[in-house]
């Protein structure tokens, strides 16, 4: 009768080990991945960009540094903030360019970055006399918040962030610019009811969803399959944070999309796969376009090829989203 019971027994302890060791698998995850941490490891794999075009990147970088230097050191920029549905404080800057501009540019960083990385970006916007405002997302930079949304949160921040702009220019039109998590982010608010203001979005490098991103950084970082990490991981997420991995998707959100969008990716992104700018522009019901950029790697796109990059990007705002004047 003992032997019976413990044969009983057994069994139930084995499944409770592997459930408590798959909760604590998906506590890891939650932590490693979204907990706000200005420390974090390095998780992008091994770039696969050229030497060649590494070396063009980094001197592209140095000129367009040099000319976004240039347009600070003159422009009036004024610090912003707007409280989250969840109660966070986020804090933005302002730069007035062209007081009497009603065009406005929305730039959206990645990933364990903050607002200052966009003004690269944003000073080529500023030379077409755009207003600029660049946010600090949800537990980034100077923004409060201890979990960070990928996109799925922050797109109901961006929906602040648009609101706050029209409250102070209600003829504004709106270009949403967002790059890494910054472009999912701007992909996942195009699903939501966009104020008439929002004219386009840029999408630069974004995911298709947290799932299949964090499904290919479990692969790469830890060898091990999504299936059941994933699923645990986005069980524990949506108790802390209050979202699933596998609720947060980009492709779902475009298909809803009312403005014109622009989709750009480089070949040799070895962070966020290049096929996934395929899903995102397959979706998208609107104006579209996509520019493949090859050899260039993650958030690099526009470095590699400022000439070309920003040529798409402004041709495609004339054609599709705000007229010249």
């Amino acid at each position: 009768m003992k032997n019976k019971k413990l044969w009983l027994v057994i069994p139930v302890l084995i499944a409770a080990f592997i459930f408590a060791a798959l909760v604590f698998a998906g506590n890891y995850l939650v932590n490693f991945a979204i907990v706000r941490n200005d420390n974090s490891a390095d998780v992008e794999p091994t770039p696969i960009v050229s030497a060649a075009n590494s070396s063009i990147i980094k001197q592209n970088k140095a000129i367009i540094s040099e000319k976004k230097d240039i347009w600070l050191s003159s422009v009036k920029k004024e610090k912003i903030q707007i409280m989250s549905d969840d109660g966070l404080n986020l804090v933005g800057d302002i730069y007035w360019t062209a007081a009497e501009s009603h065009k406005w540019l929305l730039g959206i960083h990645g990933y364990r970055s903050n607002k200052e990385w966009f003004q690269n970006i944003a000073s080529f916007y500023a030379d077409k006399n755009y207003n600029v405002l660049l946010p600090d997302l949800r537990a980034h930079g100077e923004s409060e918040g201890t979990y960070i949304g990928m996109g799925w949160l922050d797109r109901l921040d961006v929906l602040k962030w648009i609101n706050t702009i029209i409250a102070l220019d209600p003829d504004a039109e709106i270009i949403l610019h967002g790059v890494s998590m910054g472009g999912a982010t701007v992909t996942m608010v195009s699903g939501e009811k966009l104020p008439a203001n929002v004219k386009g979005i840029i999408e630069d490098c974004g995911y298709a969803s947290v799932g299949k991103i964090f499904s290919d950084e479990l692969a790469y970082l830890f060898k091990l399959p999504a299936f059941p990490f994933i699923n645990f991981g986005s069980v524990i997420a949506d108790i802390r944070a209050g979202y699933s991995f596998t609720e947060a998707s980009a492709v779902k959100q475009v298909v809803n999309s009312k403005v014109p969008m622009l989709f750009i990716h480089g070949t040799a992104d070895s962070f966020v796969k290049a096929d996934m700018v395929y899903d995102l522009y397959d979706a998208c019901p609107t104006a579209k376009k996509i520019l493949i950029m090859e050899g260039a790697g993650h958030a690099n796109s526009y470095a590699l090829n400022p000439e070309l990059y920003f040529n798409t990007v402004f041709d495609f705002i004339s054609e599709n989203c705000i007229k010249p004047q």
